[in-house]
């Protein structure tokens, strides 16, 4: 009986993945030859990790509240990776435009629209950003009384999507305002993802490397509220609950090997709700005798 070996199918899967986040859509659709490969990494790597731009929709108070990525649509409907993204020389003018690649698009630069969930957004003309021109102030092309995309919708961090803006931005300057900028990477058209946490609205994003989560190091540090920024802030300290014995809080805040991560924080949040029971107990079997 012959015996089915998926190994090597598997390998070229990894390999063809591989080889469309480097080249993305440089290649025209026609599949470079190993050759072609080697020669393209050799002069494309070196210029991304120089020349990387960072893209980020920020909002008035500085947050960047949707970071960019490959698959990110502009304005124009087309992804961020279908725009220009290398450059070997940085432009001096700001600001950096990214012009759309696809053929006719009159797109000049990439332009960020957001997302009400999975839906999009309309302007105050009741029409969506499709149905208005992608160069210009963005004028409507099916009504003659709107003079440019502006939509009333909100943005998660209680600002108008409106004041936000579209930021191009290179690595110097992002680590000038103190923002992640990760590590280097050789994938095409990445923007402002610099980690997982990337992936999340400003609002949400609790990871302020940018590189990823934190460390086994942090997560198994013993202290008194917890190694999670949640738990910090939630959990009291055993010592403020009178009567209760000594607990080794060390051994309470070390994560099991096999424990993952949402495990260890349920079992601590768990802990936390067992203490918040045990004083109310010892409160209403003494209850304070002084009048107010």
């Amino acid at each position: 009986m012959e015996r089915l070996h998926f190994q090597g199918a598997a390998g070229a899967v990894d390999d063809y993945l591989e080889y469309r986040r480097i080249v993305g859509e440089d290649d025209g659709g026609k599949l470079f030859s190993p050759e072609e490969y080697e020669a393209y990494k050799k002069t494309v790597l070196p210029m991304r990790a120089q020349n990387r731009l960072f893209v980020s929709w920020r909002s008035p108070t500085g947050i960047d509240c949707k970071l960019v990525g490959p698959e990110t649509p502009c304005f124009c409907t087309h992804r961020y990776k279908q725009h220009k993204t290398d450059f070997k020389e940085l432009p001096k003018d700001h600001p950096i435009l990214l012009p759309c690649k696809v053929s006719k698009c009159p797109c000049k630069s990439y332009h960020f629209v957001p997302l009400n969930g999975s839906q999009p957004v309309r302007c105050r003309c009741k029409h969506f950003a499709d149905d208005h021109s992608v160069t210009g102030s963005y004028n409507c092309t099916k009504c003659s009384n709107c003079a440019g995309f502006h939509s009333s919708f909100t943005c998660g961090c209680s600002q108008p999507a409106y004041t936000h803006d579209t930021i191009v931005e290179t690595k110097e300057e992002r680590q000038a305002l103190g923002k992640p900028v990760g590590q280097d990477v050789p994938y095409a058209a990445m923007g402002g993802l610099t980690g997982f946490s990337s992936l999340a609205e400003g609002y949400m994003r609790l990871d302020e490397s940018g590189i990823g989560a934190p460390s086994r190091h942090f997560l198994e540090s013993p202290d008194d509220g917890g190694s999670h920024p949640f738990l910090r802030a939630y959990d009291p300290p055993s010592s403020n609950i009178k009567g209760l014995p000594d607990r080794s809080k060390e051994m309470s805040g070390l994560k099991a090997q096999e424990e993952q991560d949402m495990a260890f924080f349920e079992r601590r949040y768990q802990e936390r709700m067992q203490k918040e029971k045990e004083q109310k107990r010892l409160n209403s079997r003494h209850p304070s005798t002084q009048r107010p």
